[in-house]
């Protein structure tokens, strides 16, 4: 079977379990943009076409009409540990729509009709969210949220993990929605200690101003060593002729 005839029965699959136009053929673009990377065979990467959209049909709502039955959590996590957590979650079923303005993720999950999502987090200030834009797009990837100096992308592992991209069951929702690293919970302590004792020897008055200005500090540290960190990385990629990141998955250095 060709590659034209599998995604033609796939696709015919699709419109006979109602799946929208629009989400045919954003499956079909972002599969066929797998197997171009691949370079297997659909029936070998995916199995039988109708097999197959029986997982895919109407996983994936239309924009702005969500199910009445599906389930909403928003959950949050410190940098050292947001991307572990979502590759968590997101095999779990969870689609991150947004992030709201205290940094959460605000995700969605429809019960029966999930799949499986990856993420990934890229630096997107100033003009870098233009370029990183462009390079993560034609692999399907979607921009969901932005914190700080940071954008976090999505899509369905179906793009990636053909089949096994599909769930079956789903978890149940968990009952925690703060998840922080070792080192997160270590900081939180120190800032915890500084603040009381700040209350306590200032009063309130100057207790915001040191709020003020730690976090001013922080944000401004934090930024610093990012850009630094890229920089460094850049200019080796430069001389050696490797690809300006951290990891072979293209993912910034952690803070």
């Amino acid at each position: 079977m060709t590659t034209d005839t599998y995604f033609e029965e796939l696709a015919e699959a699709l419109r006979t379990a109602e799946v929208p136009e629009e989400q045919i053929a954003s499956t079909v673009a972002d599969l066929r943009a797998h197997l171009a990377e691949t370079g297997t065979a659909a029936e070998d990467e995916f199995g039988p076409a109708a097999a197959f959209a029986a997982q895919l049909g109407g996983v994936v709502p239309p924009p702005g009409e969500p199910e009445e039955e599906a389930e909403s959590w928003t959950w949050t996590a410190d940098l050292f540990n947001d991307r572990r957590m979502l590759a968590v979650h997101g095999d779990q079923g969870w689609e991150v729509e947004s992030l709201d303005s205290l940094g959460r993720f605000v995700c969605r999950r429809a019960p029966g009709q999930a799949l499986r999502w990856e993420y990934r987090r890229e630096v997107i200030r100033g003009r870098r969210k233009d370029q990183v834009l462009a390079e993560l797009s034609p692999e399907g990837w979607e921009l969901c949220g932005e914190w700080m100096v940071y954008g976090y992308f999505k899509r369905p592992k179906a793009a990636s993990a053909g089949p096994a991209g599909a769930l079956d069951t789903l978890p149940a929702t968990p009952a925690q929605w703060l998840f922080l690293s070792r080192r997160g919970k270590a900081l939180l302590g120190v800032w915890t200690l500084i603040s009381a004792a700040a209350c306590v020897t200032l009063g309130l008055p100057g207790y915001v101003m040191l709020l003020m200005g730690l976090g001013a500090l922080v944000s401004s540290l934090v930024t610093s060593k990012l850009e630094t960190a890229r920089g460094h990385v850049a200019a080796a990629g430069a001389t050696d002729g490797t690809d300006a990141t951290d990891g072979t998955d293209g993912t910034p250095p952690n803070v």
